[in-house]
C-alpha cells in the first residue's frame, strides 16, 4: 500500500470568490493536472475527504464565529439561482457563495481524516489537497482567504481527542500565519515554527512570541539559501529539543519566485529541501509521522510543480 496519502474532496471547488480572484479551483486543478503529467498520482494512496462535524471546529474556534458562518452560507443558499452567483462578504478580499460551508468542512474533514489515518498507522504521512486554506483563520475570526483553521484543529484533535503529547507544526507560507499562532500560542504541547515575508499581510507586528513560537520574519527578495539557513540554524534545533510524536505543515507555495503574491525567490528545489528535513527528524522522533495541509500558492504553475516537489519527498519517489 502507498505510504502517503492524499485527500481530497470535490466539494472544494465548488467554493469560489468570485471572477479573478487568486484563490480559485482552478489552484486544485493545476495540482491534479501535475500529478498526472508526472505520473505521481499513482505513488499516491487517493482517497476522499468526509466531511467534519460542526463540533470538530470548536477544538479550535469560538462557537459564534462557526454560528456566523454557517448562517451566511444558509442565506446565500436560500438566494442562489435568483439573481446568479451571491456573496458575502468576510473581508476585502474574502468572500464565500453557498458552498463555502461545505468546502471548509471538508477541508477540515480532510485535515482530522488523515491525521487518524496517521496515528492508527494506515498511511505514514498525508498530503490535503483542500481550500479554503485555513491558516489565517484565528480563534475568533476568518480573514485571508481562511475559514476555519484546518491544521490547529487537527492538531487540537490530536492532543485533546487522540491523546498525543508533543506535536510541532511547520508554515512556509509567504504569509505569517497569524490564526495558527493565535490559536495555539502557550500550548507547550505545540511548537510552531514557520517563515514569512515581513512586512507584508497580515501585517503582523514583530513582538516578543510566546516560548512555543519560532516564527521568523524575512525580508522581501529572500532567497533560498537564507530560508535554508533559517531551517538548519533556528528551526532544527527547536524542533529536536520539542521531540514531535508528530509533524503537522501549512504548505503554502506562495513564496515561490515566480508567485506575484509575495515577494520571496524560493524554487521547487527549496521546498524539496525542506520538506527532507522535516521527513528526517519525523523519522526521528515519529516514526515518520506527517500531515501536510495546502495553505497558498496562486501562480499556477509554480503551484503545481512545487506540490509535485513537495510530494516525491513525502512519498519518496
Amino acid at each position: 500500500m502507498n505510504k502517503t496519502g492524499f485527500y481530497s474532496n470535490a466539494k472544494a471547488r465548488l467554493h469560489e470568490m468570485g471572477e479573478g480572484h487568486p484563490e480559485s479551483p482552478l489552484r486544485l486543478d493545476a495540482i491534479a493536472d501535475r500529478l498526472l503529467i508526472s505520473g505521481l498520482d499513482v505513488a499516491l494512496n487517493m482517497r476522499d475527504a468526509p466531511m467534519a462535524r460542526e463540533q470538530d471546529l470548536l477544538l479550535a474556534h469560538d462557537p459564534q464565529l462557526v454560528a456566523d458562518i454557517k448562517k451566511k452560507a444558509q442565506d446565500l443558499s436560500l438566494d442562489e439561482g435568483f439573481m446568479g452567483p451571491q456573496y458575502a462578504h468576510i473581508d476585502p478580499d474574502t468572500l464565500m457563495n453557498a458552498h463555502t460551508w461545505a468546502a471548509a468542512l471538508s477541508s477540515v474533514g480532510a485535515a482530522l481524516a488523515a491525521t487518524d489515518a496517521v496515528i492508527d498507522g494506515h498511511l505514514e504521512n498525508a498530503f490535503c489537497c483542500v481550500r479554503p486554506p485555513g491558516h489565517h483563520a484565528t480563534k475568533s475570526q476568518s480573514m485571508g482567504f481562511c475559514f476555519f483553521n484546518n491544521v490547529a484543529i487537527a492538531v487540537k484533535h490530536a492532543l485533546d481527542v487522540r491523546g498525543l503529547h508533543r506535536v510541532a507544526v511547520v508554515d512556509f507560507d509567504v504569509h505569517h500565519g497569524n490564526g495558527t499562532e493565535d490559536i495555539l500560542a502557550g500550548d507547550e504541547r505545540v511548537l510552531m515554527v514557520g517563515f514569512y515575508q515581513h512586512p507584508f499581510y497580515p501585517y503582523t507586528k514583530i513582538s516578543p512570541q510566546p516560548n512555543n513560537m519560532l516564527n521568523v520574519p524575512l525580508t522581501a527578495y529572500t532567497k533560498g539559501d537564507e530560508v535554508r539557513r533559517v531551517v538548519l540554524e533556528k528551526w532544527l534545533p527547536r524542533l529536536q529539543a520539542h521531540r514531535p510524536e508528530m509533524i503537522f505543515i501549512s504548505a503554502g507555495f506562495d513564496a515561490h519566485r515566480d508567485d506575484e503574491m509575495g515577494q520571496m525567490l524560493l524554487k521547487e528545489e527549496d521546498y524539496a529541501w525542506i520538506t527532507q528535513q522535516i521527513v528526517d527528524l519525523a523519522h526521528t522522533f515519529s516514526d515518520g509521522k506527517i500531515v501536510s495541509c495546502l495553505e497558498g500558492g496562486y501562480d499556477l504553475r509554480a503551484l503545481g510543480t512545487s506540490v509535485e516537489a513537495h510530494l516525491r519527498v513525502l512519498a519518496d519517489c
